[in-house]
């Protein structure tokens, strides 16, 4: 007999799983507040960036942080904002993507393109107090991020000589090609020395710093990069155009510095000084200017373009410089991410990537002491000063778990009434 019981209803079909975690709105609201706040250069932006995403979001773990510093030190641009880029193409897709980078740039770009309108009344602000206060502030951001990734990636003997090494190595040969040769070596030291974890079936999700980049588009990203490095400096000479004249100038500059921040100065100053593009004074008005502003300092970009004496200025002129100048960084994330979450989970390269997390962490070990803190503490006007407004600082980043920007501001206002 039939039953009289109604047929129980099928189950209800499961979501599609998301192609990203996060959303573009959520990358951008919090690398607003980043680049409104991350004062003190690219060593202290990775600073920032880690206590944000790692610590206080665990939208990854530190050994995926680690690879991701690590492979945008290898690549040429701004390796800050490189490592931005990523984490919004990681959380969010392409959209993500340009999210964190627009949100990390644009409040630094839009107040030296202002300064570049004539806001010169400010003079020169490298020795003013609030500045070395926020200075001060960068050496306790860094010297936690030093501590913290030490824990995690240096904790026994053999890497912590590496560690020790690579921060040896950083200090004797302190440059941006430096760096690639201490990260090149500390990977050799871990392929050689180092035993990684047995293997796995699969990279546990949250080692792993996976994105979603179609490989067509992967390599059309790289090719784009070398084609435009290659064919910029002959549109200009067949056609003499300024438009293409500056994207030529500042694509170069993005393409052909490693590291970021202040490498990439000669660069800017060898393609619009001498050639007449920008005044000595207007150069050395704006790199001061630089100092005094949160996020990259290539955003230094965006004030050259706007004094540009021939061709496309103002704003017209600092949107094209600070595109052209991030474009490079932009390709190369694209161009270079996929490849690398698959060759990451090989155990040759765990053992090396082993190697190079602890590398970073002495390279960050030397930047603490040189830029940051010869320029933060000992370059102030009072040291001694100086180097009571970053151990108070760093107290209330690593014991009182304040939050980095509430940090910064506060440094900069004791800066102004005590430096």
């Amino acid at each position: 007999m039939p039953s009289d019981t109604p047929a129980a209803p099928p189950p209800p079909t499961p979501p599609a799983p998301r192609a990203h975690p996060g959303t573009a709105v959520e990358v951008f609201r919090v690398f607003l507040r980043l680049g409104l706040t991350s004062f003190g250069g690219p060593v202290a932006h990775l600073g920032y960036f880690r206590d944000a995403f790692v610590v206080r979001r665990r939208w990854f773990s530190e050994k995926a942080y680690a690879d991701l510093v690590a492979l945008c030190q290898f690549l040429p641009g701004p390796a800050s904002s490189q490592v931005g880029m990523a984490i919004g193409l990681q959380r969010a897709g392409f959209l993500g993507l340009l999210a964190a980078w627009c949100a990390f740039t644009l409040p630094s770009a839009i107040l030296l393109t202002a300064f570049a309108f004539g806001v010169t009344a400010l003079g020169d602000v490298a020795g003013t107090g609030w500045l070395q206060g926020l200075k001060a502030a960068a050496v306790a951001v860094v010297a936690q991020a030093v501590l913290g990734m030490a824990r995690t990636l240096a904790p026994d003997v053999a890497r912590a000589t590496i560690a020790v090494g690579a921060m040896i190595a950083a200090l004797l040969i302190p440059s941006s090609l430096g760096q690639v040769i201490v990260i090149a070596a500390s990977a050799v030291a871990g392929l050689l020395w180092l035993v990684a974890p047995e293997a796995r079936t699969s990279i546990d999700e949250t080692d792993a710093f996976a994105v979603r980049v179609p490989r067509g588009v992967a390599i059309a990203a790289l090719a784009a990069f070398f084609a435009l490095l290659a064919a910029l400096p002959l549109a200009y000479a067949a056609t003499h155009d300024g438009g293409i004249r500056l994207v030529d100038i500042f694509y170069r500059a993005g393409a052909l510095v490693f590291g970021g921040g202040h490498v990439v100065l000669p660069l800017l100053q060898a393609g619009t000084v001498p050639t007449g593009l920008v005044s000595h004074t207007d150069f050395l008005a704006g790199y001061g200017a630089a100092q005094a502003v949160p996020g990259p300092l290539f955003t230094f970009s965006a004030f050259l373009g706007a004094v540009t004496t021939s061709g496309p200025s103002g704003l017209v002129g600092a949107a094209i410089a600070l595109i052209a100048i991030f474009l490079p960084a932009f390709l190369l994330v694209v161009g270079a991410l996929p490849f690398w979450d698959t060759l990451r989970g090989a155990p040759r390269v765990r053992r090396a990537l082993m190697g190079v997390g602890a590398g970073v962490v002495g390279i960050l070990a030397a930047a603490l002491y040189t830029p940051v803190f010869t320029s933060g503490v000992a370059g102030a006007g009072h040291p001694a000063l100086a180097l009571a407004v970053a151990a108070a600082a760093f107290l209330a980043l690593q014991f009182w778990k304040a939050p980095p920007w509430a940090v910064v501001i506060a440094a900069g206002v004791i800066g102004f009434l005590i430096l």
